[in-house]
């Protein structure tokens, strides 16, 4: 895992700007702190952070391979998956090999593929390759846009990076906040339009897409769709496909030659990677798989039951740690520091996001890191098997809105009254949650069931599990280890896209056929355990500490939170605790102190970044 960067300029000499790379590459440390790079020619920089993973030497960047037709210059963020099947076929073709590296693979499949590349990869990647011969640049993002690409244009050259920051280190690029990047930040986020930023004339490159920039212009094109096709096969087989794509998608994942780990909570889907895994390590003579789990001082004694949380974890930790015999890491994080990391978390992802969610994730990877460079996670899994509550709940699915997000007027509320009557918060969400509708094909054959539970499938794919990818890997780099996410694998996603609800909540349950298809793999008790989120801290010193903080940002009279949100609605949430907040601002984590921790971020956001509201 790496950051990349990089400018072309068709009209001048970008020699003279090799400061301005290096200065992009520098906001990259921390998610490559290993190795730098960089390559600049006429009208050309291109630069590189490494996090080394595979092939220590032989995968250095920026890679450059010579033909009789030109050079060809790499810089690459990710990891393929799919390298052994993709070197046999390089090696049928001619292709030579000087490494075991992806990054030399993935180059020499673009020598050979060209634009069709992206479609032969599994993995998580976002890539830049210039080609001399025709001077052109060829940008790339994976199918789920799990690895990050921005871009934008300024005087006549077009910049790119892994993340914003290094976008702003570019001489004349502006943080420039509109009407649409307000809808964004209070109207869809944490989450955010595929394709968007907050920022105006930034944009990142959309999931499963390229981009091609040359003396022509800028084009962009769709690489990868989710096809809606009949589901012909029985359930037996149904049960043997999801059996053998989970098995591959996890053992193709296992592969580094650094220290890698697996995140355990004791829930169905950190589970069955931890099986699979530590059977891998067995058959394959390796040690212990070493796995971790993060919790937090005094939950024990704070706990309450919620419908949303209806059990602690460390039972079921214990149990599988037991089973499958790992070598196991608690991790427990105190108050302070959970509310002292909300500004990195915030830096980590360049703007308002989860808040403690994203921060307790943070300090989450960073002890990992003192152990491990790689480790697999069960993200996706709830979006891919249906595990969250609106899957089921009519009011959530006939509330014509996304799910995770319904207090709408709550939000428009939140805006500075001058912003307010210039923002209509609803119309946004409105129109870019029917522009996402529209997207879906569905089939004749569909039962009225499976009809709607796609619709409700595609927005959480698409938005809510894009959130939490993208703080999975902004928050993960920023501690500089590299996350993986075997659900999220693409073949496995096609393949659940088709099958129909009936079988997919087999029982009536969540996940009910995933837990009939490991049924014999874990045990009985993991297997019926009910679906608890991401762990959070109880311990109510943590909506103290954030009432302090954000009734201290309150009483500063040049904050710049009052320039952009409604100041008596916010002191009016401090007095109730968040209760005057009625609904959750996203999701079921996300209630009273998770409100004032975000209002801090946005406070922070604004005395970092600075950017500049034009309404």
């Amino acid at each position: 895992m790496c950051g990349i960067v990089g400018f072309v300029n068709y009209k001048k000499d970008v020699t003279p700007y090799k400061h301005v790379l290096n200065n992009m590459m520098q906001t990259l440390s921390n998610r490559g702190p290993d190795e730098e790079g960089y390559y600049i020619n006429e009208n050309v920089a291109l630069g590189h952070r490494r996090l080394i993973v595979i092939d220590p030497e032989g995968g250095k960047q920026p890679m450059i391979e010579t033909y009789s037709y030109g050079k060809y210059i790499i810089v690459y963020n990710g990891q393929i998956y799919n390298t052994k099947e993709l070197k046999e076929t390089l090696l049928e073709n001619g292709f030579e090999f000087n490494s075991h590296s992806d990054t030399e693979i993935l180059l020499k499949s673009f020598i050979h593929y060209g634009y069709d590349t992206p479609k032969h990869l599994n993995g998580i990647f976002s890539f830049a390759i210039w080609n001399t011969a025709k001077q052109e640049l060829f940008l790339a993002r994976d199918h789920f846009g799990i690895k990050p690409l921005f871009y934008t244009f300024c005087d006549d050259t077009l910049i790119f990076g892994s993340e914003l920051k290094a976008l702003f280190e570019y001489p004349g690029v502006k943080k420039v906040v509109d009407k649409q990047g307000i809808g964004e930040l209070f109207g869809i986020g944490p989450a955010h339009t595929p394709g968007t930023t907050v920022f105006k004339d930034i944009f990142e490159i959309k999931p499963a897409h390229f981009a091609v920039y040359n003396k022509s212009g800028f084009h962009s094109e769709k690489y990868w769709k989710l096809e809606t096709k009949e589901h012909t096969d029985s359930f037996g087989t149904t049960c043997k496909k999801v059996h053998y794509l989970l098995d591959d998608a996890i053992q193709r994942q296992l592969v580094s030659d650094v220290p890698l780990c697996v995140m355990l909570s004791g829930g169905l889907d950190s589970s069955i990677i931890v099986a699979y895994a530590s059977n891998y390590c067995k058959k394959n003579g390796l040690p212990p798989l070493d796995t971790f789990s993060v919790d937090y001082v005094d939950n024990d004694k704070n706990f309450v039951k919620s419908d949303f949380q209806p059990n602690s974890d460390n039972y079921y930790i214990d149990l599988m740690r037991k089973n499958f015999e790992t070598n196991h890491h608690k991790i427990v994080i105190d108050t302070p520091e959970l509310a002292d990391s909300l500004e990195d978390a915030m830096i980590a992802r360049d703007f308002p996001g989860m808040a403690d969610v994203d921060s307790s994730f943070l300090l989450f990877c960073n002890n990992i890191k003192k152990d491990a460079t790689v480790c697999l996670s069960g993200e996706c899994s709830d979006e891919i098997f249906a595990g969250y509550p609106w899957f089921f709940r009519e009011d959530a699915l006939n509330s014509n809105t996304f799910p995770w997000s319904i207090a709408i007027s709550e939000r428009q509320h939140l805006l500075n009254p001058d912003i307010s009557s210039k923002v209509n918060l609803k119309e946004y969400i409105d129109y870019r949650y029917n522009e996402s509708l529209s997207e879906i094909d569905f089939l004749d054959s569909d039962s009225y069931e499976t009809h709607e539970k796609r619709k409700i499938t595609h927005l959480t794919m698409n938005w809510f599990m894009q959130t939490l990818l993208d703080r999975s890997d902004r928050t993960s780099m920023y501690s500089g280890l590299e996350l993986r996410v075997p659900f999220c694998d693409y073949r496995l996603v096609e393949y659940m896209w088709n099958v129909p609800w009936e079988i997919k909540a087999l029982n009536g349950r969540e996940k009910g056929l995933l837990r009939y298809v490991v049924k014999d793999l874990l045990p009985k008790e993991i297997v019926d355990r009910k679906k608890s989120p991401y762990p959070k801290t109880h311990n109510p010193n943590y909506l103290e500490k954030v009432k302090q903080m954000l009734t201290h940002i309150m009483n500063k009279p040049d904050a710049p939170i009052n320039n952009l949100l409604n100041r008596k609605y916010i002191l009016e949430i401090l007095e109730t605790d968040g209760k005057a907040f009625t609904r959750p601002w996203f999701g079921q984590l996300m209630t009273g102190p998770q409100l004032m921790a975000y209002l801090c971020q946005v406070n922070m956001w604004l005395e970092k970044y600075q950017p500049k509201i034009e309404i």
